[in-house]
């Protein structure tokens, strides 16, 4: 914390618009949610670097944030716009996929990580337009089936389901690429990362970690694609808890005795080794019928059978296949002028020094889903013609 530069207080005091130049010759842009305002640019030098600090209006003092979630790129500058626990900002100059942004001051994921850390918090996350499927956790003890079920899910629906790449700590394997069979990285950045509350769920096996990223799930919706989680009973209870909106589906064997004949068919584990396997399963199977992790217990009996109910339970049964596309964008103006009324955002294209013009686009945030440290999804917008006079209007940088 500190005292504000005296030029930048009086800058906030007067009531600074958004997007404008300040006083002190730096480029900003403000937005003020309860007794703070967030200033959110850098130097004009050609390239707006994007920082953030915050003025506590009632202590007139600086604060500089502990920042979480990936920050934004440079760009020529930017808008802002509060919403009630996060700020919207629409960056210029960039390209579509990277234009909308949100910085989030006061949601859940914030307020845990200001009680965990004990200092000042905010979190960047990108601004997807459209829903994703929700993912789908499937888990089940070995040798029930859930592999099979799963790879028929694949061969059926290929553009529609595809898998995360899990992160470890454990060196690369023979042929093992980096980003396709595992995200390789090292134990203390991976632990940095889960403390950041960047992964869905961990374990430590052999002296490594293993883990689900929020990124990599994100990944696959951006790909346009529904996520298939196909992880154990601890690691599904850690996804239940997250953030994450997923359907979660336990797979159980229609009896032990039915699991114990399938693992001694397979033929590829000694005694022990199938004994220890059904007294895990037995927990697992407990677990997943009393902890109420799940949404659905599918008994895998006969596997056709089993292979229908799963796609009644994911909405695909009479399901015909069409091509999906991934996420929509928009190509905002670089010049343009942003007004809020309710929970739309009007964005207006300024040509040849008119403020009005036909080129006009309302976005919807009204249906905003997830959030840091993933995407924040659920974004809307049309395209119209120009708006009636009377608006506040928040300008964006020129």
């Amino acid at each position: 914390m500190g005292k504000a530069p005296a030029l930048l207080v009086d800058d906030l005091q007067d009531g600074a618009q958004n997007g404008l130049e300040l006083k002190n010759g730096t480029c900003k842009a403000t937005a003020t949610v309860g007794d703070k305002t967030y200033v959110i640019g850098g130097a004009d030098d050609g390239t707006l670097s994007i920082e953030v600090q915050i003025f506590d209006r009632n202590l007139g003092e600086w604060v500089r944030p502990t920042v979480r979630g990936t920050k934004p790129v440079s760009c020529k500058g930017l808008s802002a716009v509060p919403l009630e626990d996060k700020i919207l900002i629409l960056k210029k100059g960039s390209k579509p996929d990277d234009q909308i942004w949100f910085l989030e001051v006061d949601t859940q994921y914030v307020r845990q990580q200001q009680e965990s850390l004990g200092t000042e918090v905010v979190a960047w996350s990108k601004g997807v337009v459209g829903n994703a499927e929700k993912p789908v956790v499937i888990s089940g003890p070995s040798g029930v089936g859930k592999g099979t079920l799963i790879s028929m899910l694949m061969k059926e629906f290929p553009s529609m389901f595809g898998f995360s790449v899990s992160h470890t700590t454990r060196a690369p394997r023979d042929m093992e690429k980096d980003g396709v069979h595992y995200h390789f990285t090292e134990k203390s950045i991976m632990e940095k990362e889960i403390k950041e509350g960047k992964f869905l769920e961990f374990a430590s096996v052999h002296g490594n970690l293993y883990g689900t990223s929020v990124d990599a799930v994100e990944l696959v919706a951006d790909a346009g694609k529904r996520c298939i989680l196909d992880i154990d009973v601890q690691g599904a209870r850690s996804v239940r808890a997250s953030s994450l909106e997923a359907i979660f589906i336990f797979v159980c064997p229609p009896s032990m005795e039915e699991l114990e004949k399938r693992l001694r068919d397979r033929g590829t584990e000694t005694e022990e080794q199938i004994l220890k396997r059904l007294r895990n399963a037995a927990a697992e199977i407990d677990q997943g019928k009393s902890s109420h992790i799940f949404d659905f217990i599918l008994y895998n009996d006969k596997l056709v059978e089993s292979y229908d109910r799963l796609k009644k339970l994911l909405g695909l049964d009479d399901f015909v296949t069409t091509p999906k596309s991934g996420p929509g964008e928009i190509d905002l103006p670089i010049d343009h002028s942003v007004s809020k009324i309710d929970n739309k955002i009007i964005i207006n294209r300024i040509s040849s020094g008119e403020k009005e013009s036909k080129n006009l686009i309302i976005l919807d945030v009204s249906s905003l889903k997830g959030g840091a440290p993933g995407r924040t999804r659920g974004l809307n917008f049309q395209a119209i013609g120009s708006f009636s006079n009377g608006l506040t209007e928040i300008e964006g940088l020129s």
